[in-house]
């Protein structure tokens, strides 16, 4: 075990177990420092030893001021290792403070301190925090500051460098205000941690420098009370290290290899547990409720498929086919449906919906907001005309005696597909034989929101839909648990899409293709960020440039107006008259984003396209493209982009501006390159990462303290495959193998159990 700093001093008498011990017991942390972790979500010792460093420095390469000097032209190297960690290659000075000071006021002021040793002198700089930063250094004392060199004219810098003391501040002898040691971590190795902080951390004395010396306090004394979670057979067959010693080689490693088997056995753990709660979840699904046996032949579902004036592809066939096996069984189905925009998901969901009305029961129809409830309650109404089944409309808008009436309809029965929003989960909504729920957009509701919904029948068939291509890395992490149903497949006759990019210099250009195609018969959709002009965003809104495409850009052609400001009445009015071909031009924001059908529709331009996130520009571009016709979507941009890619990264905010337009840029040029939903949603997830894939955290779901689903696809598989073959093997998880793990769900994962059970 590695040394503890601290170690002649006397440690309190703490529980043993890491997973329930406060992490205020901790030598070095205390109530006050243990408050602000929690904070952060870490309150016990197994959340901070799992506060695994964010990277590494290579501080192997100290180097005097004036080679410092010499290396600043050089651009800055970054070696990616193995896809498991970024090794930065930085550089370390060791010099004394000569003096420090405030520049600047307000927003535009900044901290500058001067080193100098026997060779030179130079600029660290800190932009924000000014306060902070006065209080932290003293004249005279030794720093190692690690970073990448720059200029300013002649002047060398270091921007917001690491620090490390190396001599205590004057006055304060050899202990800091925790009692422990000044850590002099150059001499550690030559791979330093850098771990995620933040100010309210820093405030407390929790930078990297504090987390390696409590970290370091909690491994000496807890780290032979670590459990061993794994069984030894998948140990052996996996070739890891121990717990313990992968801890101690991730957050003090002595040589790459070692911090690369660390990280290896922590990932390969997480993903590991992660995947044994939906194997057992799964399990339960299928083993433990018992659900509604349909019949699959449905006299409804085939007159629907008959009425339509196109035939169904044979991904759609296909997967009709799997949803009525699973109805027939006597399992509840709890089964994903992915589809690309346009795919026709819609039409496969309402047969799933007509073979419960067939077989006597109720269906109900879920979606995030209320415009789109309308938008599928409008469109289901269509494809049901002239069939007899009974739909109706439940949003929390609805004034209250048509209220009183359709909840009385659902109670008796006489409702038989609901179509609604969240009003569907509150108390007086009594469903009186609900058979089947389609979830839309899914991930938009919370994990308790839906087991509201299931609750309201006796273990309904659940199908969950998604206009989100969900790449597998992900859907193995959100939906592992589910059976997966994907059409991939568009309808005949539809012809990809063309994409193009465009500033707003050729605006004139853009304006004259779309005036040839309304003479030719067909129509365009507008497309804005905003809906009234914003003073603090440059950015078009629909409302200001409708006025202007109307009486300027488009005279004497037919205009209609569309956001998520107007009553649904209005909203209805305007789409109708889309839809007739009433409107040569629709200008909307992104409430067109989904359930809109229009074939007739041949061209969608967006404006400020460098706002829109990728799926969101995926998803706009997914309403032209419908019919036969050859359809265009014009992706219109500012020209900040062309000046940002001039700007020089020396201060922040134009770092920060750079590194929009980078991602920007890759948004952009992936629109143009591609209309492949699941390409599109593969780059989306490696330009946002999977915790900002969907926007809103998937509640019910954990992030993932080590392991990135993004480089660990090897690392997820192995750990899948190895889950889902202990439960088959043992579901009761009764083997003495496996009883530590039985232990761990039980007393230390119960919570999340719990909510695993839910569809």
């Amino acid at each position: 075990m590695r040394p503890y700093l601290g170690a002649n001093m006397q440690s309190p008498v703490i529980p043993s177990d890491p997973f329930s011990s406060p992490v205020q017991y901790v030598r070095g942390i205390g109530p006050k420092k243990s408050a602000v972790l929690a904070q952060f979500g870490i309150r016990t010792v197994y959340d901070l030893l799992l506060h695994v460093p964010r990277r590494y420095l290579d501080r192997t390469t100290i180097v005097t001021v004036a080679a410092l000097r010499a290396l600043a032209s050089r651009p800055p190297s970054a070696l990616a290792v193995d896809e498991e960690t970024t090794l930065r290659q930085e550089y370390t000075v060791v010099g004394e403070v000569r003096s420090f000071r405030v520049l600047g006021v307000g927003k535009k002021s900044r901290f500058v301190l001067v080193l100098a040793d026997p060779t030179g002198s130079l600029q660290c700089l800190w932009f924000g925090g000014v306060h902070y930063w006065k209080q932290m250094f003293h004249i005279g004392e030794t720093l190692a500051v690690s970073g990448q060199p720059s200029f300013y004219g002649t002047i060398l810098q270091l921007i917001h460098p690491d620090i490390d003391r190396i001599t205590p501040p004057a006055g304060e002898g050899e202990a800091d205000p925790s009692g422990t040691r000044w850590l002099n971590t150059l001499h550690t190795g030559g791979l330093v941690p850098l771990y995620p902080s933040g100010q309210e951390l820093v405030r407390v004395g929790l930078d990297s420098g504090g987390f390696r010396r409590v970290i370091d306090a909690a491994l000496h004394t807890y780290g032979d009370a670590l459990p061993e979670l794994l069984p030894a057979s998948i140990i052996a067959a996996r070739s890891l290290i121990p717990f313990s010693r992968a801890l101690t080689s991730v957050h003090f490693p002595k040589e790459l290899d070692e911090l690369q088997n660390g990280l290896k056995r922590l990932k390969y753990e997480e993903l590991f547990l992660f995947q044994l709660k939906l194997a057992l979840k799964r399990l339960r699904t299928k083993t433990d409720n018992e659900g509604i046996s349909f019949s699959p032949k449905s006299r409804l579902a085939r007159d629907l498929v008959d009425s339509l004036r196109f035939s169904l592809t044979r991904a759609q066939v296909r997967v009709i086919n799997e949803i009525s096996r699973d109805m027939e069984s006597p399992r509840p189905m709890n089964r994903l449906l992915q589809g690309d925009v346009g795919s026709g998901k819609t039409i496969v969901a309402l047969c799933a919906m007509l073979i419960a009305v067939e077989n006597g029961y109720q269906a109900a129809f879920m979606a995030p907001t209320e415009l789109l409830a309308e938008q599928h309650f409008a469109t289901l109404s269509h494809l049901l005309h002239g069939l007899p089944v009974t739909i109706r409309l439940l949003v929390g808008a609805q004034k209250s005696a048509p209220r009183r009436a359709i909840l009385g309809e659902i109670r008796e029965g006489s409702a038989q597909i609901v179509v609604g929003t969240h009003a569907l989960f509150e108390k007086d909504v009594e469903f009186n034989r609900l058979g089947v729920v389609t979830i839309d957009e899914q991930h938009r509701f919370g994990v308790m929101q839906r087991a509201s919904l299931r609750g309201k029948g006796s273990n309904p068939d659940v199908l969950v839909m998604t206009a989100t291509p969900i790449p597998r890395t992900l859907s193995l992490t959100l939906y592992g648990d589910l059976d997966v149903s994907v059409i991939d497949e568009l309808p005949a006759g539809r012809r990809p899409v063309t994409t193009l990019l465009r500033s707003d210099g050729e605006w004139e250009s853009v304006a004259e293709f779309v005036r040839g195609e309304i003479r030719a018969g067909r129509q365009a959709y507008f497309v804005y960020p905003l809906i009234e002009e914003s003073e603090k965003l440059d950015l078009k809104a629909a409302t200001v440039h409708f006025n202007h495409l109307q009486k300027e850009v488009f005279p004497g052609f037919r205009l209609g107006l569309m956001h998520g400001r107007l009553p649904g009445a209005e909203r209805d009015d305007v789409m109708r008259k889309f839809t007739s071909r009433a409107l040569d031009i629709l200008v909307a924001t992104t409430v067109i984003e989904v359930g809109i059908d229009v074939p007739n529709a041949s061209v969608m331009v967006i404006e400020n396209a460098e706002h829109f996130g990728l799926a969101q520009l995926h998803q706009l571009r997914g309403r032209v493209g419908r019919g036969s016709d050859q359809s265009t979507c014009i992706m219109m941009t500012k020209g900040w982009l062309a000046r940002a890619a001039k700007r020089v990264p020396g201060r922040e905010a134009d770092r920060l501006a750079l590194d929009q337009q980078r991602l920007a840029e890759q948004r952009l040029a992936a629109m143009v390159q591609t209309t492949d939903g699941f390409v599109i949603a593969e780059t989306d997830l490696r330009l946002r990462g999977p915790g900002d894939f969907f926007g809103t955290r998937q509640s019910g779901i954990p992030a993932f303290r080590v392991a990135d689903i993004l480089t660990d696809t090897a690392l997820l598989n192995d750990a899948r495959a190895d889950a889902f073959a202990l439960v088959e093997n043992d579901p009761l998880l009764a083997q003495s193998d496996h009883r530590a793990l039985s232990l761990h769900l039980r007393t230390r994962a119960s919570d999340e159990m719990s909510l695993l059970t839910v569809g």
